[in-house]
């Protein structure tokens, strides 16, 4: 195992044949495409993966990934902080090759003769896994001020309903 820093580029094949597993941390600010949505960069990813290859030989990776990221709730507009949790397996194949006899459950992963980007894959998954819609806990948010609505006073006049016309004219038997 390879603890430290998660390097950019790796080449998958030949850390699947020492069955190498590489576990570090990655800065939030690096992944440029993630941060996007956020709304606080602050933070590091958890990252671990292992290579290895499984018993008709396709190189194999496992990556389990963990952050806690601070997104824009919906329903408030306050601050929340999500923990983000990934884990997926993913059947290294060669450009063009053909993917039907690899086993159901991995996700293929195409790569040619050059290595492959690591930042990329991590910041692909996490950003499969944020949520569409990020919110607190259904219990947890505070309206914003100014979406309270009063309630009717007794010295208010209520309205009259503009169906209640329909509803007339549906018990005339004349109409």
């Amino acid at each position: 195992m390879l603890n430290g820093p998660i390097p950019p580029h790796v080449d998958p094949r030949k850390l699947a044949d020492r069955e190498a597993t590489l576990e570090g941390q990655l800065e939030l600010a690096s992944l440029p495409r993630l941060c996007d949505p956020l709304s606080d960069t602050v933070g590091a990813v958890q990252a671990k993966f292992h290579f290895a290859r499984d018993e008709q030989k396709t190189v194999v990776i496992r990556s389990e990934l963990e952050v806690e990221v601070k997104m824009v709730c919906q329903r408030c507009l306050e601050l929340v902080a999500l923990p983000i949790r990934s884990e997926c397996e993913y059947a290294v194949v060669r450009v063009g090759a053909n993917t039907q006899s690899l086993p159901k459950g991995y996700d293929v992963l195409e790569v040619g003769e050059e290595p492959l980007e690591l930042l990329g894959l991590v910041e692909e998954e996490l950003l499969l896994a944020l949520p569409i819609v990020p919110a607190h806990a259904p219990g947890d948010c505070q309206q914003p001020d100014g979406l309270d609505e009063p309630e009717p006073g007794e010295d208010e006049v209520s309205r009259s309903n503009p169906f209640s016309v329909l509803a007339q004219l549906k018990r005339d038997p004349n109409v």
